[in-house]
């Protein structure tokens, strides 16, 4: 995995997560998991190991996505997040696609069990080596999500409960912050 310069995955810019999805994710198996990465600020891991029933219920797509305590870092607690309308239509793109429905969303090679998280690696690294991308890897979705719901206001609280954070420190380790907000900071003290 690559980082940045402070140790910690990239965060994508707009224009990364557009050609992404655009030029990069042709595959509706990889728009979702990606998605889901994206959309619900989960890790890889979490993501890959998600049952279709955490997701689609009678009616097609769940109104919340849940990720069971069982598969999340450190076993805290269960999460539902409300699942957004763009990932919403590539679930259900990807849903079209499937022959069999599987316990796992996202099946393994063959049908066996879960898509591994080296094989998701490997193919977000194969997408951003064709489009140019350094310093990408498959944890730059959940810190640019957590990133983007900060810059937009979001309250570090409703951000902790999204993430699943154990505390509002190790959260702040995950946001970054620009050059120029920094700059805005200072330009702030008028006395």
């Amino acid at each position: 995995m690559k980082i940045n310069r402070y140790g910690q995955a990239e965060i994508l810019t707009p224009e990364q997560v557009s050609s992404l999805f655009t030029e990069g994710f042709v595959n509706p198996r990889d728009k979702a998991l990606f998605g889901v990465c994206l959309y619900c600020a989960c890790r890889i891991n979490e993501a890959c190991i998600l049952e279709r029933g955490d997701v689609f219920g009678g009616y097609g797509v769940r109104s919340k996505l849940v990720i069971r305590k069982v598969n999340t870092k450190g076993k805290q607690g269960t999460r539902e997040i409300r699942v957004h309308p763009q990932l919403r239509q590539y679930l259900e793109e990807y849903d079209s696609t499937l022959k069999k429905k599987r316990t796992y969303l996202f099946p393994g090679r063959h049908g066996l069990g879960h898509i591994q998280t080296a094989s998701a690696d490997r193919i977000l690294r194969e997408i951003c080596h064709r489009l140019g991308f350094e310093g990408v890897s498959t944890h730059s979705f959940r810190r640019t999500a957590l990133t983007q719901m900060s810059n937009s206001g979001i309250p570090l609280k409703h951000i902790q409960n999204i993430s699943g954070h154990k505390t509002l420190a190790s959260l702040e380790r995950y946001l970054g912050v620009t050059e120029q907000q920094l700059e805005d900071a200072i330009v702030t003290l008028v006395f």
